[in-house]
Parts: structure tokens; sequence; C-alpha cells
């Protein structure tokens, strides 16, 4: 589901303004609405689909049920309740969860920034991205069809309904969801509620089916049934997607709420759904075609539709808004470029939305529509990304509990090797979908992963080409203090990547204006491994001469800059920063392909395209437009 979501409010002690905690039951309730209103949609679809994966067109066997039954009790067990709940919820950075904090976490237990380590979270978020077209669209248009039960000529309207329910669901984002969040919770709730309703009142059409609990039905079914076996265990992974956002929103819930409401609520409303479900289909065979809605009577009908269709977007709405926080993370550590953030909220954390974000969700939502038409096609493309997700969340894991946890590797690997089996075999079993429509974003993360290769690979090509036109700044100090050019009042602010050489815009200003301002600041935006830092850390100063003085700005990778902000911290360091008096000086690259590259032609093309589209540095650190001065240069690479 997600890798970071806003939510109401933060669940540590405290916010970054001091703001105190909000309590325990509203934090517990509002987990259920953003943290689980995937994984709670799954019944929609989840059991259909992995009987039908296992029966095919043949009759529905009392074995196949609870074959299927047991795999899906199992898996919530393994996957979800002991991975995430158990293990991985306390492997946090500073309070903060999710794939990139958890790439960030193995970086530190290393002690360096592994290519490895690296590449497992790329391709971790990767894939959730992947996943992230999917799930607005397999989780809405499934509440709708329930439709069709109610009665066969609401089928056309189907389609057309779902279009027009996700088109205003995104069309709405640059609004932001203050105004919404406080009832995701409640909505939630009651969804879980009226599930576990739902299936405690057809567990009565046949008790045996509590013989699933039993994992020996699961093991007989995968081992007599070859590779239909395995395709179903593939479709059985549909009721944990969405698992990871167990972890994902650790940092706006805290661990003990997102554990309270999965063990005492979630958990035993989707059991109980699912084998009332089971037990439905054993008494009467044909409501296979949609079992969820064949267990509620047809007076409710429409009411529950409703119901589901709010629960499923609030689902998509967790989705997306994860999507625009994973953005700002990977933007932070140097994966993509610059993209547009706007905050849409003055009061609650992390209420973000991204322009670029949202119409490529929406654009790529729609396509799905159009092209796959119901939840069961979709269904089929949704898993493999998951899989592949869960997966490098069980090694990155694995690597944290051995090195910074400290643990003795073969503990660790007793620990988590079976989990990394388990989620392994999922995912071999998901790749049965490849040709079924788990391409779809496998295609979507790998053209992410493209992106990532190309930004990180041309961005240090450009840095080491442009290094070769610098001077160490010490070298350039010395030799104005021996030559100095016209002294003028005020302060001039440098920004750059590397504060032991002279910035490009400081000496083209040397170079044409023939001036130096009166202080001169060489500033540094560093983005860190943890995910935000305090006001008493974010600023150091260190002063070179009476004119040159270095500042670094530290920002968490789940913060976004305000340079005026941080240097008004200066003052506590004794430095009187006035935005009148200071002109911030940024250098604009006008890159252009070389004869000579270090990346083939076409991947040249696309690191230029990519750094054309990127947002101004202006707009992006939140300077004041009229105290900018941007001073052209043009690079090869």
């Amino acid at each position: 589901m997600t890798d970071t979501v806003q939510s109401p409010a933060p669940a540590t002690s405290a916010d970054t303004h001091g703001k105190p905690r909000a309590g325990f039951w509203a934090l517990t309730i509002g987990s259920v609405g953003v943290v689980y209103g995937d994984i709670g949609t799954s019944p929609l679809y989840a059991f259909r689909e992995a009987v039908a994966a296992a029966t095919g067109s043949g009759p529905v066997l009392r074995e196949t049920v609870l074959g299927v039954l047991s795999l899906i009790v199992w898996s919530l067990i393994i996957v979800v309740t002991l991975k995430y709940i158990i293990i991985l919820l306390r492997a946090d950075n500073n309070g903060e969860g999710g794939t990139l904090s958890l790439t960030a976490l193995a970086f530190r237990a290393l002690g360096r920034r592994s290519t490895l380590v690296l590449t497992l979270g790329v391709i971790g978020a990767a894939m959730f991205y992947g996943s992230s077209f999917i799930t607005p669209a397999l989780s809405v248009m499934s509440a709708v069809e329930g439709l069709k039960i109610a009665t066969p000529a609401f089928e056309r309207y189907v389609l057309p309904l779902t279009i027009l329910i996700l088109a205003a669901l995104f069309a709405v984002q640059s609004h932001g969801t203050a105004r919404v969040s406080a009832l995701f919770g409640p909505i939630t709730t009651l969804w879980f509620v009226v599930v576990a309703a739902l299936g405690v009142v057809h567990l009565a059409d046949d008790l045996g089916v509590f013989a699933a609990l039993n994992p020996y039905y699961g093991i007989m079914f995968l081992a007599s049934n070859g590779t239909v076996g395995l395709v179903t265990l593939g479709a059985v992974f549909l009721v944990v997607t969405g698992s990871e956002a167990l972890y994902a929103d650790l940092g706006h819930f805290g661990r003990k709420p997102i554990q309270t409401a999965w063990l005492f609520l979630v958990l035993p409303a989707l059991l109980l759904n699912y084998f009332g479900q089971g037990a439905l289909v054993l008494s009467n065979p044909s409501a296979m075609d949609d079992p969820f809605y064949r267990l509620v009577p047809e007076s409710m009908l429409l009411p529950l539709v409703a119901l589901a269709t709010a629960a499923t977007v609030i689902a998509s709405q967790a989705v997306i808004t994860g999507a625009y926080s994973l953005t700002r993370q990977a933007i932070q550590l140097g994966l993509l470029p610059r993209f547009e953030i706007r905050h849409t909220s003055a009061t609650q954390y992390g209420q973000i939305y991204m322009p670029r974000v949202n119409t490529i969700l929406l654009v790529g939502v729609l396509l799905l529509v159009g092209l796959f038409r119901t939840s069961s096609a979709l269904a089929s493309a949704y898993v493999l990304a998951v899989a592949a997700t869960s997966l490098m969340a069980s090694l990155l894991g694995f690597i944290v509990i051995w090195r910074l946890w400290r643990w003795r590797l073969w503990l660790a690997a007793l620990m988590m090797g079976p989990l990394m089996l388990v989620d392994g075999t999922f995912l071999m079993a998901t790749m049965m979908k490849l040709v079924e429509g788990a391409w779809v974003p496998v295609l979507f993360g790998g053209v992410l992963i493209l992106i990532v290769m190309t930004w990180r690979r041309g961005t240090a090509i450009l840095a080491q080409k442009t290094r070769r036109t610098e001077i160490p700044l010490e070298t350039l100090i010395q030799s104005l203090e021996k030559k100095p050019p016209h002294i003028v009042p005020g302060t001039a602010v440098f920004l750059t990547s590397d504060p032991d050489f002279a910035p490009t815009a400081l000496l083209h200003n040397l170079k044409h204006n023939k001036v130096l301002h009166e202080h001169n600041v060489i500033l540094t935006v560093v983005t860190t491994d943890m995910p935000r830092m305090s006001d008493e850390d974010r600023v150091r100063i260190s002063h070179i001469t009476p004119r040159f003085s270095r500042v670094s700005l530290r920002y968490g990778y789940m913060e976004t800059p305000n340079v005026p902000k941080a240097l008004a911290i200066a003052r506590k360091l004794g430095w009187t920063f006035d935005i009148m008096s200071t002109s911030f000086f940024l250098s604009r690259r006008a890159i252009k392909p070389a004869a000579h590259s270090g990346m083939p032609l076409w991947q040249d093309r696309l690191f230029i395209s990519l750094a054309k589209s990127a947002s101004d540095a202006s707009d992006f650190f939140q300077i004041p437009t009229g105290r900018v001065v941007e001073i052209g240069t043009q690079v090869a690479v």
C-alpha cells in the first residue's frame, strides 16, 4: 500500500513543533483508516480469485476451499503478524518506517552507502510505485462491481462509475485531505465491524470450515496440486497486499496503536469474513461468482456497496498520499530530480500535494481501468509488485537485525531466513501471473528503476565534469585577499553541493560583475539518513575569514527544505541574518550531450530531459524569488 501516508497526527510524543501526542485510542482508530485500508478491502476479491485459480472451470471441492482458507490464514499470520507486527515494527529509524527508512537504517548498519542496499531499497520503492497504480483501480472497481449482484442491468455502469470516482478522487488532491481525514478511521472501523458481522452470520452454513485453521490442509493442497497450487498461492497473496503499510506508517501512529488495531480488530474481522465466505461457498457453490457480496441480504446490498466504495476510496487515498511522501523522500536522497511540492495544510504534518506525481498516477490508473476492465483481471496484475516489495523488506530487515542490532549471523538468519523463504516462494508463485497482467507493475517499476539509475549516474558524471572547472575555495580566498575586488554591502549566499570548492555562481559573479559582497556564505544543503533533524542540529557554521563562512543546513529525508527559515535559526549561533539584505546566488546549468559521454546517447538524453524537468532550486528550497540571482552555465555530459 504505502511507504509513508499522511495522517491527522504524528505518533511521537511531540511533533517537530512541540505539540502534544494524540491519544492512544485516537491513534489506534486513525491507523485503522490509513494503515489498514488496503488490506481491509481485500475480502472484496481475494478469496474469490484464490478459489478461482485453484478450480479453474471445474467444480468447487471441499478440499480446495479448506486448502485455500488454510493458506489465507497462515499467510496473514506469517507475513503480517510475525514479519511486520512482531519484527519489522521494531526496526524504526527514529520512529519512522518504510522501505527508504529501512534502507537508511541498513546504510547506518554497514557504515556506508552500499550499492547492494541501495539497489534493494530502489527495487522495493519502485515496486511500490508499480502497485500504487493498480490499488485505486482494483479496490474501487471491486466495490462498484457489487452493483451487478443487485441487478445485471447495472453491469454496463460499473466501468463509467469507476472512472468517475477515480477522476474525482485525483481531482480533489490539490485541496488536501485535512478536512476529511478525520473520517477515515471511523468509516474504516465501521467497515471492519460490518465485514466481521457478515462472516459471523454465515459461519453456521458449514462449521467444518474451521478445520482450515490446521496448516495441514494448506500444505496438502500445495503438495497435491503442483503448478495449480503455485498459481493459487500467487492469488492467495492478495490477502496480504497492503501489509507493508503497517511498517510504512509507523512514524504517524506508533507501534502500539498499529499492533492493537491489527490484533483486536483487523485480523479477527478479516478471518471471520474469509471463513464466512468459505462456509457460504461450501454450502452453496453457486455463490462463487462473488462470495463477498453474496454474504449480504439483497435488501442491504446497495448500502454495503456504498460503504465498500467509501472504504476503497480511503484505501486509494492512502496509496496516493503515500506516493507523494515516498517521492519526496526519494528526491531528498538524490534518487530523483526535484519535483514541485505544495503544502496543503498549515497545521498537519506531512500534508503535501505533488502535481506531477498526481497526474502520472491518474493517467496510469485510468489506463489500467480501460485496459483490464474487471477487478479479476486487475487482481492478476497486482500481486507480483507487492511480493517483490515484501521480499526487499525482508532482505533489508535481515541486514539491520544482523549488523545494527548486532545479532549473531546464525541467529539473524534463523529469524529472517524462513520469512525470506516465504517471500521468495510467494514471489515465484506470483510470477506465474506475469503473462496475465503482472507485467504491468513490473513495467512501471522497471521504468522508475531506469530513471533512478540514469539520474544518479548522470548527476555523478555532471559533478565530475563540473569539478574540473572549479578551484578549491581556500585557493580562491587567498587570491582575493591578495588582490581584493570592489566590496559591496550586504550578504551573498552561494548554494553548492561541495563546500570545499568555489561555487560556479561565485566565480561568474567575480568574473562578470567584478564585485565581492561584504559577507559571503558558502551554503550546502545536506540530506541525512535520519527522517528529521531537530532545530538544534539543523545549522552548522564555520568561519573561514571575516568575509567568508561555510554554512551547512541538515535535513532529514522526510523533510522539505526551507532555507530562509533554517538560516533564521543561525541567529542563535551569532549570525545576524536579514533576508532583505541577503542575495542568493544560484547556478542554472544548461546541459547538452557530450561527444564522449559516460552513458549511452539514449541515457544521456534521458538524463538531460530529467534535468530540464526539475523544479527551480529557488522554489524547492523556498527562497523568495525577489532575493535570487541566477547565473547560467553550460555543461556537456
